[in-house]
């Protein structure tokens, strides 16, 4: 469906907005494929590997999602966007709030309403299990964001579909703990884990992608979507990185989690399983996306009751394949 179309990806110069793009490019034929970012050091660096002279439908647009001006003139003409711009970092987040409302709120309402003024004809937002039962602000502004895109679909003569794709942790992105307990590794450790208990939903970043564009085939608007991936403990992933290395337990950080819900037992009311993925369907209007089967009532997807979960030694094997300096 990308075939001949225009395809814009906010924080387009981000590990899942590069990964997108080699995806897009490998599997697709786009017209033109946007990477908006507002960073242009960042966009010159990614211009190095996917040049506009070798792929010609290549472009790149310095931009904020803040400035709705801004979004205005970049979404003329495009088909379908990808939102992956936030900023994410949850310490930072606590001590700067308004910057992060900023961004992942603000900036959602104008992705939302430049879509719909210029005809985008699907918008796909980036969710994150940190927007259910939020304990940091981080995870607030995503809920937030959330709700934006779902309501967005009840707007009156507006053709636009607005859906979200909400998963885990993705291995190897910015602020992984991967490249951190690799380092400690290398410095001779111990490693410092926040506590041995945690637990943490886990998914390739090409993974992520792959459901992102499988997204735009099945959106009906307003679903929020949730792979079925596995569990990791943090103490495995630990041990698949450095076997054998001592740990330090160094306590849970300001607005962190024992371990993350993607499904809340709320939800599951108006919760149908697919296949591959769970739906959260809309409550408010109409919904028209996959049809599927109800969950049970009471059914809560946690990251510590997973019924599917990685071993030490399949973390060790992922990671390889990933690129990752481990043995």
């Amino acid at each position: 469906m990308f075939d001949g179309k225009t395809i814009l990806i906010t924080g387009g110069t981000g590990s899942f907005g590069k990964k997108c793009v080699e995806l897009v490019l490998q599997s697709y034929k786009p017209n033109r494929l946007i990477v908006f970012s507002r960073d242009e050091l960042k966009q010159f660096e990614m211009a190095q590997r996917f040049s506009p002279e070798t792929y010609r439908c290549m472009r790149y647009f310095i931009g904020d999602v803040r400035d709705k001006e801004r979004l205005y003139r970049a979404f003329r003409g495009v088909d379908y966007v990808i939102h992956a711009a936030a900023l994410k970092q949850v310490p930072a987040a606590e001590y700067n709030p308004t910057e992060c409302i900023r961004t992942n709120i603000y900036g959602a309402e104008n992705i939302v309403n430049a879509a719909a003024d210029l005809g985008v004809q699907k918008v796909v937002a980036l969710s994150t299990d940190k927007a259910v039962a939020p304990v940091n602000l981080y995870g607030a502004t995503k809920l937030c964001s959330d709700k934006l895109f779902v309501a967005a679909n009840a707007f009156t003569g507006c053709d636009t579909v607005y859906s979200v794709v909400r998963y885990g942790n993705v291995m190897g992105s910015r602020g992984s703990v991967i490249p951190f307990f690799i380092q400690r590794r290398d410095e001779g450790g111990p490693l410092s884990i926040t506590d041995n208990r945690m637990t943490r939903f886990w998914i390739t970043l090409e993974e992520s992608v792959r459901m992102v564009l499988n997204a735009f085939e099945q959106a009906g608007g307003g679903e929020v979507f949730v792979p079925k991936i596995p569990s990791m403990r943090i103490t495995d992933l630990a041990e698949a990185i450095a076997p054998g290395m001592e740990t330090v337990q160094v306590g849970i950080r300001p607005g962190e989690k024992l371990h993350e819900t993607m499904i809340t037992a709320e939800d599951s009311r108006h919760t149908i399983d697919i296949g591959d993925y769970y739906v959260i369907k809309p409550e408010t209007f109409r919904y028209r996306g996959p049809e599927g089967t109800p969950v049970a009532d009471g059914f809560e997807y946690n990251s510590s009751t997973n019924e599917t979960w990685l071993s030490a030694p399949e973390l060790r094997t992922i990671l390889r394949k990933q690129g990752f300096d481990v043995q």
